[in-house]
């Protein structure tokens, strides 16, 4: 590389520490989280207009709570293991191999969990627009970032804590 602030060309997946859990849920809403360990692939080469990330699950573990966009694409594609897609239609599994996208402005609340008694772990692929609304139509909560500031809402617009 010529130039020191250039990104690497590749990587080795493990070498990219994953965040655990997700902290940025307000409190009352991050126990189905816990056990995932996302690793923000994308963020090691700079990237801007998607992000990409390693995810693993325990068992018993959700990418997240059931929710919706209406600017970002999502796409899921299973390395190793069952997942279990939960959407508005009910839930079905996907195995290695298979994936799912969920197109923005659709409502229709979706997430990955693991209900099996091993590791599942998947591709992460979704849009990064610095303004974005997520809606979670099972639980009393929705998502707004405006520049790349992300905050929670009740439903009835009050801030979370």
């Amino acid at each position: 590389m010529s130039d020191s602030s250039e990104k690497p060309l590749k990587i080795d997946s493990a070498a990219v520490t994953p965040r655990v859990g997700s902290a940025a849920y307000p409190e009352a809403f991050r126990a189905l989280c816990d056990g995932r360990a996302k690793a923000s692939l994308g963020d090691v080469f700079g990237l801007t207009q998607f992000g990409v990330h390693l995810t693993e699950l325990a068992p018993g573990a959700w990418t997240a709570l059931r929710h919706w966009h209406e600017t970002e694409d999502e796409f899921v594609f299973v390395l190793e293991g069952t997942a279990t897609l939960a959407t508005d239609a009910g839930e079905v599994e996907l195995q290695a191999g298979e994936c799912a996208g969920f197109r923005s402005g659709r409502p229709d609340g979706h997430a990955v969990g693991n209900r099996t008694d091993r590791p599942l772990r998947l591709l992460e692929i979704g849009s990064r627009h610095r303004d974005e609304v997520a809606h979670y139509p099972d639980v009393d909560l929705h998502a707004v970032r405006r520049d790349g500031v992300l905050r929670f809402f009740k439903k009835d617009g009050r801030p979370y804590d």
